[in-house]
């Protein structure tokens, strides 16, 4: 089953309101509205694309450890998942299918990393509850999404919503702002190079992790 039959299956009981969801469609329908908006702003056509430099960061693990992309791109090629937190499900899924995917990736000598505005203590929960064996990297203020195009402001009444919902991302990410990262994957080459870039507004779609390994190969050749 691909990663988005199973968001695709997700999202149909989501809206259709079935148990344990039990979500009123006045939620999905301001959900929608706040996906259609950032669409139609054009701010994904704004972000990082293939062949654009990768710009370099060091990030916290969630134990505290400094993992540097200068560091990781010395040892191979890098793929990188932006995570919005662990309160999103699809997101949730997404990173159980990179792990999934993970051994290809590394058979390639790539090596992965989610970055996420989430606190430590939120990435932590993440890794345990999907099972990870790759690091989620704290983004305070979502500073490197923002360095890649991916940083978003919640419109006042989406923020109503999730208050409404408890998802309240100051408390998550430790960070009074209301912003988010859209969805987005790379895959950089040792040079610093963007060889694949995935970003979409509508967090309910994903690429396939295989989708990456085109990218991947053509890294491992130019290694080689």
């Amino acid at each position: 089953m691909t990663l988005q039959s199973k968001l695709d299956a997700f999202k149909a009981d989501f809206e259709a309101g079935k148990p344990p969801y039990n979500v009123p469609y006045s939620v999905i329908e301001t959900m929608h509205r706040a996906t259609a908006e950032l669409i139609a702003s054009g701010v994904a056509q704004r972000a990082l694309q293939a062949g654009d430099r990768l710009p370099a960061f060091t990030l916290s693990d969630p134990e505290g450890n400094l993992v540097s992309s200068i560091d990781l791109l010395a040892l191979g090629p890098l793929v990188i998942s932006f995570y919005r937190g662990v309160w999103c499900p699809y997101c949730n899924m997404e990173l159980q299918a990179l792990q999934e995917t993970l051994p290809r990736f590394e058979a390639l000598g790539a090596s992965l990393v989610a970055i996420s505005p989430q606190n430590p203590v939120n990435s932590r929960k993440s890794v345990r509850q999907n099972k990870l064996t790759f690091p989620i990297l704290s983004d305070p203020h979502n500073d490197v999404a923002a360095a890649f195009g991916l940083r978003f402001d919640l419109p006042d009444y989406l923020m109503d919503l999730y208050k409404s919902l408890k998802n309240d991302l100051p408390a998550f990410n430790g960070d009074a702002s209301w912003t988010l990262p859209m969805p987005a994957r790379f895959v950089v080459g040792q040079d610093g190079i963007i060889l694949y870039a995935e970003v979409n507004p509508d967090y309910t779609h994903r690429p396939e992790p295989e989708d990456m390994l085109p990218a991947l190969r053509r890294a491992a050749s130019v290694a080689a």
